[in-house]
């Protein structure tokens, strides 16, 4: 069985520049690609979703400033409230789906994974179930906790799990340059020289936006492993990544 990992965005299924407002419609939608997807493959899926709303402004007034227990509880809370929505659709889709979550399943020290207990997730898996990840707070051995973006657990998961394809789905086409165009490519490289170019995140954002993303990615195609970011907000994309068509941004080792 081979493992394909997608991970949404929090920008594609929440209004990121609000505070919790999660988009429904957009999180339905996704179900359903996935859904029609898996009825049609052998493949297991993991999925990660991203926080947005539900975690950023969070983060940002509980998390960063230091280790607050009632801070940490009040994050996951919230992050915790998104999954649940997109936990439902998946399983009103026909998806079996769990959830994960990172703050009772993972270690961090000074931001990076130190131990990840991915029994569960394999036995899910085996009995054909998808496991729904989110970013969130995990407990971090030298801030005490720390922010744990999807972006970080997505090429961890893939490199200890050996997955075979890698998706991140955006609210944009793909990685764009100064011009606004989509890269079509890049290794590292091309990093070096387009790197300038690459923007963070406009919106409140803790986890480094469209740059962290990319540099995350880079890491994972180091070690054979490539991946796309692609535009999940715009109608079927979502499937055409699934079904391995050539979209976004190809992050490749050369």
């Amino acid at each position: 069985m081979s493992l394909l990992i997608l991970k949404i965005g929090g920008s594609v299924i929440t209004e990121k520049d609000a505070v919790s407002c999660a988009r429904k419609e957009e999180i339905d939608r996704i179900s359903q690609e996935i859904a029609s997807f898996k009825v049609n493959t052998q493949d297991g899926i993991v999925l990660v979703h991203g926080a947005g709303s539900f975690g950023h402004p969070q983060a940002m007034k509980w998390v960063t400033g230091g280790f607050d227990a009632q801070g940490v509880y009040n994050t996951h809370n919230s992050v915790k409230l998104l999954n649940s929505m997109v936990l439902d659709s998946l399983n009103k889709a026909g998806i079996r789906a769990l959830p994960v979550h990172p703050l009772s399943s993972c270690l961090l020290e000074n931001g990076k994974i130190v131990e990840f207990n991915i029994g569960q997730i394999k036995l899910m898996l085996e009995w054909g179930v998808v496991p729904v990840l989110h970013g969130d707070v995990a407990m971090d051995r030298v801030k005490g906790a720390a922010v744990l973006s999807g972006d970080r657990i997505v090429p961890y998961l893939a490199s200890v799990m050996n997955a075979s394809r890698i998706g991140a789905g955006s609210n944009v086409e793909g990685v764009l340059d100064n011009t606004g165009t989509v890269i079509k490519k890049i290794t590292p490289v091309s990093f070096i020289d387009i790197k300038k170019h690459i923007q963070g995140s406009g919106s409140t954002d803790v986890t480094g936006g469209m740059l962290g993303k990319v540099s995350e990615f880079l890491e994972l195609a180091k070690s054979g492993t490539s991946s796309r970011i692609f535009n999940a907000s715009k109608k079927g994309m979502v499937s055409k990544f699934l079904y391995g068509e050539d979209v976004g941004t190809l992050i490749a080792d050369k």
